[in-house]
């Protein structure tokens, strides 16, 4: 039997791997081709399916294997994740994402066809390389993940209609946390973010696992017994579309409850009349409505908007 340290200097090798390829790849597409968002979309998904595969190795047979317990699995969840973030910033690989910036008109569609087409590829090709990676039997871990994997266990556990509910809270609570921290230094932004999906996956373990991306699902359940593939569709698919919905609406870039609030002060008479005379004023915070209008020059079209 294999010690827990060579099992994890195995590991931790095969993550540095995928970790440098992607970050060595992204230069090189950011470089030569920065107009192909979809190259860089197809390696984010590749890169963050290929290193959750073997987080979920880990959670599956990594225990009573070798003993890695769950401690070992949410660390290094975390610590992928992270390092997943820093290398891809600015790429989601995420397609309720790009299928949301399509909503709001944020992308033509030929380009969002091409990025998810891209990050379910790339998603695919991590597939392809761990069960490569898996076949190689390094490890008494990797042997036994080997002989299970056409048997996988699947991650959706509940009934469809509490396992989409489940990925479309995650979701909404994901993207809100994302909305907030938008704007604050990526020092905070990552490891905040990174901890909530670690926490949002840990809670959601007996339901879906909560992976908030449709991509990611493909290639960590999809091809798992238990449900067919429109069920998964149903839950993985549909969930984060609907908390990506709700946490901005279809048509704004702000959050879907700073629009409700809009909706709610439009029920004021003295701001009913305002927003006749003024709608641009309305694009402003709604706590800044009453003491921060500014009338607009005539014949400006350009909404002010005071941050």
């Amino acid at each position: 039997t294999q010690g827990i340290m060579s099992v994890l200097n195995i590991t931790l090798g095969y993550f540095i791997a995928i970790m440098a390829i992607s970050a060595c790849t992204r230069a090189l597409v950011a470089w030569q081709w920065p107009k192909w968002s979809f190259l860089a979309e197809f390696i984010a998904a590749f890169s963050l399916a290929a290193s959750r595969l073997e987080v979920q190795t880990i959670s599956e047979v990594g225990q009573w294997a070798v003993g890695l317990g769950p401690d070992v699995t949410l660390t290094l969840l975390f610590l992928t994740i992270t390092v997943h973030a820093v290398i891809m910033q600015g790429v989601s690989g995420n397609p309720s994402v790009t299928v949301m910036r399509f909503l709001q008109k944020d992308g033509e569609a030929v380009a969002v066809l091409l990025s998810l087409a891209s990050q379910l590829a790339g998603a695919q090709l991590a597939l392809l390389l761990a069960g490569w990676y898996w076949a190689m039997e390094l490890t008494d871990m990797h042997m036994l993940k080997n002989l299970m994997a056409a048997e996988c266990s699947t991650s959706l556990r509940v009934p469809l209609i509490q396992g989409a509910t489940a990925e479309a809270v995650s979701a909404l609570i994901f993207h809100l946390a994302h909305l907030s921290l938008e704007h604050r230094s990526q020092l905070l932004q990552i490891p905040s973010l990174t901890l909530l999906l670690t926490f949002l996956h840990y809670a959601g373990s007996n339901y879906t696992s909560a992976y908030v991306n449709p991509s990611l699902a493909s290639a960590l359940t999809f091809t798992c017994p238990g449900h067919t593939f429109l069920e998964y569709v149903l839950v993985y698919w549909l969930g984060p579309l609907i908390g990506r919905l709700l946490s901005t609406g279809p048509n704004s870039d702000q959050p879907f409850m700073m629009n409700a609030l809009r909706i709610s002060y439009m029920h004021d008479p003295g701001l009913a009349a305002l927003h006749r005379e003024h709608p641009c004023a309305f694009h402003q915070e709604p706590a800044l409505l009453k003491k921060n209008t500014l009338p607009f020059a005539k014949g400006e079209n350009v909404c002010r908007i005071e941050r």
